[in-house]
């Protein structure tokens, strides 16, 4: 199996006839922590669901280690945080439960919890400092705790490679600087890492690689950018409008408009 994490060559995506992508060539190697950069309508979050097949190309090939995403089974190798959690409607899930249904890719069918299923989810409550919060519901979460829970959700899964969808617009600094911390952490465990920024703020130090998408195509590809224009003022904090994740669950069920 190759181990290269993507792989999109020629990537092109169209909305109702208006391009989106318009051939993207992207390779992501192992132990990579790569930002998808770009304003906002600029297609990185288009590009990141084209990576993992939730959109489907109108023209050019992708393959998540080695494979196309119709065809791969190997799902517990990919963490996916979106960028919210839909909250609402149904049974009241716990931030504990929601946790551990980062687990199910690494489960058999009708298995029961086994006790490293329990130990990486107590692991991925500690890192993000909810311990104690295991057992309310996540309604009765902050915004920015909520996405702490998202990202406890995919480090229970203990995958190979991270897909982070804007993880840190719009919520708090303190949740910001634990996510940097995170993923110094997943760095340290030669983790590979995507995420969709608008800028990179705490995450900067760990960023090993940045793509600038504009007008759907690869505007840069090396070194990050360095912050320009208000995003480099001191203390500046960006926030933008985030969609929510559908009630169908991580790698479901997406719809919208280019990001």
């Amino acid at each position: 199996m190759s181990e290269t994490a993507f792989a999109m060559t020629g990537g092109r995506v169209s909305f109702d006839g208006k391009p989106v992508l318009r051939g993207i060539d992207l390779t992501v190697r192992p132990g990579e922590v790569v930002a998808l950069l770009g304003a906002n309508g600029s297609g990185k979050s288009t590009l990141v669901r084209a990576l993992l097949g939730l959109t489907p190309l109108t023209g050019g090939t992708t393959l998540m280690y080695g494979t196309p995403p119709a065809k791969f089974r190997d799902w517990w190798r990919i963490g996916y945080v979106p960028q919210r959690l839909q909250v609402g409607g149904g049974v009241p899930a716990t931030v504990r439960e929601v946790v551990a249904s980062g687990r199910i890719a690494r489960q058999r069918r009708l298995r029961r919890t086994s006790a490293a299923d329990k130990e990486a989810v107590a692991r991925a409550l500690e890192s993000v400092r909810l311990t104690d919060r295991a057992g309310d519901p996540v309604q009765s979460l902050s915004g920015g705790q909520q996405q702490r829970v998202l990202i406890a959700r995919a480090l229970a899964g203990e995958p190979d490679t991270y897909v982070m969808d804007e993880p840190t617009a719009g919520v708090d600094a303190e949740t910001q600087q634990l996510l940097a911390d995170t993923l110094a952490g997943l760095v340290r465990d030669g983790k590979t890492v995507v995420l969709v920024a608008h800028e990179l703020g705490p995450l900067e130090p760990v960023i090993t690689r940045g793509v600038v998408i504009r007008d759907g195509r690869v505007a840069h590809d090396g070194p990050p950018p360095r912050p320009e224009g208000d995003c480099a003022r001191p203390g500046h904090e960006h926030q933008h409008p985030h969609a929510a994740e559908p009630a169908g669950g991580p790698l479901t069920g997406w719809q919208g408009e280019p990001r």
